[in-house]
């Protein structure tokens, strides 16, 4: 019975090699989304040729401005997506199939991956998804139309809500964590 328990443990165990979809298909999107943000940041920069041009109607130069701004906030928003995914698959890579060698041999290892399991996982990937919300944030606020006081008031009251969520955010990260002395 001993040999059954242990094949079944064998399997079981080698299960975990199933993450690599998960790695792979999280590394493909984080490269196409890469792209699709540099092709865009690309293109914005093409359509801000003309806004030096003197002749530029200033009306048309301030709607140039603003659909530059969104754009840009959408470009910050692509970029962040892509670096949440690939932390994603490097701290699934490392959590269930093993610690990346150049990683550990490398300087910025500690700035990147500080993964030893889901929960720290969890929380990089918290504060990623956290700065994409602010930024999303910020172009819905960028885009809004502020037509009467509550408007503004509406606006205001979101944007002191992003500074209480970030707020929050940072002093989670200072709190010291259980069972570390």
């Amino acid at each position: 019975m001993r040999w059954l328990e242990r094949g079944f443990e064998g399997v079981l165990w080698n299960t975990r090699w199933l993450v690599l979809l998960a790695v792979f298909g999280s590394l493909l999107a984080s490269v196409a989304i890469f792209y699709v943000a540099t092709v865009d940041a690309v293109l914005t920069v093409g359509h801000l040729l003309p806004y030096a041009d003197p002749k530029l109607d200033p009306a048309a130069r301030e709607a140039l401005r603003g659909v530059t701004v969104r754009h840009v906030v959408a470009i910050v928003d692509g970029y962040l997506l892509a670096s949440v995914l690939l932390i994603f698959a490097l701290g699934l890579y490392e959590i269930f199939i093993s610690r990346i060698d150049w990683a550990t041999e490398s300087e910025l290892a500690p700035n990147v991956l500080v993964i030893r399991n889901l929960d720290d996982l969890k929380s990089r990937l918290g504060k990623v998804i956290l700065l994409i919300l602010v930024v999303s944030f910020s172009e819905q606020v960028l885009s809004m139309r502020l037509e009467k006081p509550l408007d503004l008031l509406w606006a205001a009251a979101g944007i002191g809500l992003v500074a209480l969520a970030l707020f929050l955010a940072r002093a989670s990260e200072k709190e010291p964590r259980a069972g570390k002395g």
